[in-house]
């Protein structure tokens, strides 16, 4: 499966997979999956359970690797691939242990650490784009609270803000608003449709909400894979918002 070719001037690949497979536990999980997501690409993937969506997800970031083919960030082969500072990458919530002693604000200023600067000065930049994720985020009264003490949807506010926080060029979403109040993944979508159309961002998120999803990047599949559907919009814009803060987000959103 590969998506529809794009015109030569079209912007960059961000992520390619070139005939990817997977297996687990002796059952083909991938087969074949071939395709290239674009600088400022929107794609959602939908599926059914046991359809091969976070073990897509988890073969992009370099959790997973492929039985067969090759996955390529940025124009580098995975294996190779070291600015992960570039991708932001919000888990499903069950991947989360509960115990771990770190309150909110630290859960959250941890998305600016890469994966080779574990222990990264924190300046009051950071302090302050902190606090910028956490008033979006509607969590800005909880920085102090454990993490582990919070409820299911107020984690994964957490966890959106974590994954905002460094303005990453690729945000990999897997089910980030399971568990979320309706009014909070509005506000959480907005956000998302903003960036994606003023922002140099690329979006790759699975979900279930099937009609939020087809309500902005259409009705019909681009392409599909086995069980796997991929719904696509491309945000050709070519000027970018001046502003980059998040509270900036919020007051477009508001205005």
């Amino acid at each position: 499966m590969a998506l529809a070719a794009e015109p030569a001037d079209c912007h960059r690949p961000v992520v390619e997979l070139d005939n990817v497979s997977f297996s687990f536990g002796g059952r083909t999980v991938i087969d074949g999956l071939s395709l290239t997501v674009r600088e400022r690409d929107f794609v959602g993937i939908i599926g059914p359970n046991g359809s091969g969506k976070t073990t897509l997800l988890r073969l992009i970031v370099g959790l997973l690797r492929p039985g067969g083919g090759t996955v390529r960030l940025f124009g580098e082969p995975a294996e190779r691939f070291r600015d992960w500072h570039l991708i932001g990458y919000v888990p499903q919530r069950k991947a989360f242990n509960p115990l771990f002693p770190a309150t909110v604000r630290e859960v959250v200023l941890s998305g600016l650490y890469g994966r080779r600067k574990l222990f990264r000065r924190i300046t009051r930049t950071d302090q302050a784009r902190c606090s910028d994720a956490l008033e979006v985020l509607g969590i800005a009264d909880l920085e102090s609270r454990r993490i582990g003490a919070l409820s299911g949807g107020q984690q994964q506010r957490v966890f959106l803000a974590r994954a905002l926080i460094a303005s990453p060029r690729l945000l990999i979403l897997d089910e980030p608003t399971a568990g979320v109040d309706e009014e909070t993944q509005d506000n959480f979508f907005g956000l998302l449709r903003h960036m994606h159309q003023k922002h140099n961002m690329t979006f790759l998120m699975v979900t279930h909400d099937t009609d939020r999803v087809c309500s902005y990047l259409g009705r019909e599949p681009e392409a599909t894979s086995g069980r796997l559907s991929f719904y696509v919009r491309h945000s050709h814009g070519l000027e970018d918002c001046a502003e980059t803060d998040l509270l900036h987000t919020l007051r477009m959103k508001e205005g």
